[in-house]
């Protein structure tokens, strides 16, 4: 009797262990088995064992016109083979916070029956550049401004060493700030945009202007406006944002600003303007530039747009740079509503806001027989670096320029 048993004991054992698979536990639980291989598992309980019951099959309430439904509610009691009544919605006389039911989406008072098209850092906008000129009413000219170019050939607006400093400021984002053998875009980017911005705050002697200027993060956007029936808004945190205290000078004469109003404005028929754009219900039209009103840098000078920046999402250089129109355009459009007011059309000063993007250039190198891709990327970001850097000396950043005619 008692080898017997031990036999059994000895062969239960390995099942005892507390390596065994649950997952063969369940299997043979579904089958309607409660052993593995013949044999048992002590450990197990009985709720990997039990049937799921099915779910109930909702009641369906079958009205029929001209007969009237006997039901128990004048008995005040449950009566078998009698309906179930149907008793109208208890409303409280007091405000009681953790029973409180919303209203719904069609009877909220600011309700409007038709939605807001709103562009955020997540937007993938599908046509790149040509949707975001065509959503902003923009004309786009080719090439930097003559005031543009003439400030960043002044010997003036240049610091000494400035190709040391700015190859430097390169070796410092790919090699030193960095344990990879080749650091991605969205690590050396931001290393070599702060040090880029560190060369030109150290012209602030000769330059006063530099030390009225600061940079912002993490601040929400508000722009409204409308075309024709359709109610757009660009809104959310984006990129980060140098603000000053004066505006930027005027880029193009009254004239300019005019002949725009001819300008035909490209189409994508049959794909819609407001493709990829979220629409959702705005129940007020805010225009805030996410600072306060006593903000002493009122005025957006620059905003600069990593290829990655805090979102997850990965955008294209044309969907870059349709975000960088966007929210440059929403920032200027904001800060104009603030300084002149909601109703005002003809602005005794123009507001202007540049930007800057991080996205890949479309040619392929920018130097003669690179060795490897390495040394190309990096003679690539040496010849945009000096150029952003005499830019920068200048006080501008811009890729483009816009015309905008509101």
């Amino acid at each position: 009797m008692f080898k017997e048993t031990a036999q059994l004991f000895k062969a239960a054992a390995p099942l005892l262990a507390k390596t065994t698979l649950w997952k063969e536990v369940r299997i043979s639980s579904t089958h309607g088995g409660s052993s593995v291989h013949g044999h048992r598992y002590f450990n197990v309980t009985c709720s990997l064992c039990a049937k799921v019951p099915p779910r109930k099959k909702p009641r369906v309430k079958v009205d029929i016109p001209g007969l009237e439904r006997i039901t128990y509610g004048d008995r005040m009691h449950y009566v078998p083979g009698l309906a179930k009544p149907s008793f109208p919605t208890w409303v409280r006389d007091w405000n009681d916070p953790s029973h409180y039911y919303a209203p719904k989406e069609e009877e909220m008072p600011l309700h409007k029956e038709k939605s807001c098209f709103i562009f955020n850092q997540r937007t993938n906008a599908l046509e790149g550049v040509r949707q975001a000129l065509w959503l902003t009413k923009s004309k786009l000219t080719n090439g930097l401004p003559d005031q543009v170019l003439s400030l960043a050939e002044n010997e003036a607006n240049q610091i000494e060493n400035q190709d040391e400093r700015v190859q430097n400021a390169i070796r410092h984002a790919r090699f030193w700030d960095t344990t990879e053998e080749r650091p991605s875009r969205d690590n050396f980017c931001v290393a070599l945009l702060r040090s880029l911005i560190h060369l030109c705050g150290s012209l602030q002697v000769s330059h006063p202007g530099l030390g009225r200027r600061i940079l912002a993060e993490k601040y929400s956007l508000a722009a409204t406006w409308s075309r024709g029936e359709d109610l757009f808004q660009v809104r959310g945190q984006n990129g980060l944002l140098l603000n000053s205290m004066a505006p930027l000078p005027v880029l193009s004469g009254k004239e300019e600003v005019q002949s725009t109003a001819d300008h035909v404005l490209e189409t994508f028929y049959p794909i819609s303007p407001t493709i990829d754009l979220q629409s959702d219900q705005v129940y007020e039209e805010q225009n805030h530039t996410g600072f306060k009103e006593d903000y002493p840098y009122p005025h957006a000078h620059t905003l600069f747009l990593l290829e990655a920046g805090d979102t997850p999402v990965t955008l294209l250089p044309e969907q870059l740079r349709a975000k960088m129109i966007m929210f440059a355009f929403g920032n200027a459009l904001a800060r104009a509503h603030t300084l002149h007011g909601w109703r005002t059309y003809n602005l005794a000063e123009e507001e202007i806001a540049t930007g800057l993007t991080s996205a890949r250039p479309p040619t392929p190198m920018l130097c003669s027989r690179p060795p490897n891709p390495r040394q190309t990327t990096r003679c690539r970001g040496l010849l945009s670096s000096s150029l952003s850097l005499s830019l920068a000396l200048a006080g501008w950043f811009s890729s483009s320029k816009i015309c905008v005619n509101l």
